[in-house]
């Protein structure tokens, strides 16, 4: 990001960190998703608008909570998921961390990817939706290759400002052409604040956790010095605000006026602003697809190559890793994505908010210092393989979440918060007991931050 390095197998050096504006720019990228728009809708329809709001409204104090926790902690260390990670579950117990980041940034390329695709073939029907798959990835793999990342944030920069016009003219039209009603206030089967309505829709935003992932690598490349700006504004509140409320609401008011044929599904809000717009439709999902998938190309990448690094003799060149993700993202494109691909993410959130849960503890916790002081060993040979205090608070608490997930109802609906309670408390528990052995292979070469 900073540099033509990536920095996936060691700290990010003061001397590669991103100014505040380089950074905000880079970062705001996630929040143009129509993720946010199709999910918020789709909440909507299911739970009632007004559960939909409640439910964003919580997400947002969550995220911002949570997100100034782990971005103050990324930028002093300048760890990024998969080495701190190391210290969390041990050397090799890290790489089931990177797996589940990398598997998560491919669905999600997968998704956005998809859209643009699939709005492009919508307006452009002489072209297959295969030949669209392509042409999406032909252009979105070179965005996140050596020299490009150093303009990445310019880029973003300046699509961000036609994100929101493109937002605002895609409400205003609308409203001009089909006036505006209160509709969007009754969607869902009922007008009424409810408790599991809003419970349920809560939880579904803790299910898009592997956005607190992103932030992480992202908040590496802060500077310290804006710690306090980047914990507060880009990782707090007023990027949740935007991000999970700001885009939900349009979402809702969009999908509740513009007419669309059939029942709403994934790709409803993207149709119905292509026969609102037209072609500047068109270009509003071109750009805030290409801004999210920039970010989800380049964690697939980073990730990929942090696997490859354990291999021994194997050295992975960035553009071959990126050649990787591409390819993997257009075969799975290839297959009918949008029918199993909530259904998989429903599983890795799970998998996702253990890991931000037991990340947290271990942040707050005073029991590390105490036992380690300001000690941050991650390098192979000094950590050791497994630490099972991290692993056992992982693997218990995704079991939990995954029977609460199968039982329905409240229970389905409880998985993510009984996940994230079980691997807090499990892993305190066993951090209160721990032995600096757990933790490092030779005290004498830790490293201090």
């Amino acid at each position: 990001m900073a540099e033509d390095l990536d920095y996936a197998d060691e700290p990010v050096p003061s001397g590669a960190r991103m100014n505040s504006g380089s950074l905000t720019m880079a970062w705001w990228a996630v929040a143009t998703a129509m993720f946010w728009l199709v999910i918020s809708a789709s909440l909507a329809v299911g739970f009632g608008t007004l559960n939909a709001l409640a439910g964003m409204l919580i997400s947002v104090a969550a995220y911002a909570i949570t997100g100034g926790i782990l971005s103050r902690y990324a930028i002093r260390t300048g760890l990024s998921v998969a080495l701190f990670s190391r210290i969390l579950f041990g050397y090799h117990g890290a790489l089931l961390a990177t797996l589940i980041f990398f598997t998560g940034a491919i669905f999600y390329s997968v998704f956005e990817a998809s859209v643009i695709a699939v709005a492009i073939q919508d307006y452009f029907p002489v072209l297959s939706l295969s030949q669209a798959y392509f042409i999406v990835i032909l252009y979105s793999v070179p965005l996140v290759l050596g020299s490009v990342q150093n303009w990445l944030g310019k880029l973003n920069g300046v699509l961000l400002p036609f994100y929101i016009i493109g937002l605002i003219a895609a409400v205003a039209l609308s409203i001009h052409q089909y006036g505006y009603t209160n509709s969007w206030l009754e969607l869902g089967p009922e007008n009424s604040l409810t408790a599991f309505g809003t419970w349920s829709c809560f939880t579904a935003f803790l299910g898009v956790f592997l956005t607190l992932m992103y932030a992480w690598d992202y908040a590496r490349f802060g500077q310290e010095a804006d710690e306090d700006f980047h914990a507060k504004f880009n990782f707090g509140s007023p990027f949740f605000l935007f991000t999970i409320l700001v885009n939900g609401v349009a979402g809702i008011f969009l999908v509740s006026t513009i007419p669309t044929e059939g029942e709403l599904s994934e790709i409803s809000v993207v149709l119905g602003l292509l026969k609102l717009m037209g072609f500047y439709g068109l270009i509003f999902v071109w750009v805030s697809q290409t801004r999210i998938n920039t970010a989800n190309f380049f964690m697939a990448i980073v990730n990929l190559e942090s696997i490859f690094k354990r291999l021994p003799l194997i050295h992975l060149p960035k553009i071959v890793a990126a050649i990787i993700v591409g390819v993997i993202v257009y075969v799975v494109m290839l297959a009918d994505v949008f029918s199993f691909m909530f259904q998989a993410l429903s599983y890795l959130a799970i998998m996702v908010v253990a890991w931000v849960s037991i990340a947290i503890t271990h942040i707050v916790s005073p029991f590390y210092v105490k036992l380690m002081g300001k000690e941050l060993e991650i390098r192979e040979g000094y950590v050791p393989a497994l630490n099972f205090a991290g692993l056992w608070a992982w693997f218990l608490s995704a079991f939990v979440g995954l029977i609460f997930f199968n039982g329905g109802g409240w229970w389905a609906a409880s998985s993510s918060p009984a996940t994230a309670i079980v691997a807090s408390v499990t892993y305190l528990l066993l951090l209160k007991r721990a032995k600096r052995e757990w933790y490092v292979v030779d005290d004498s070469n830790s490293i201090v931050p």
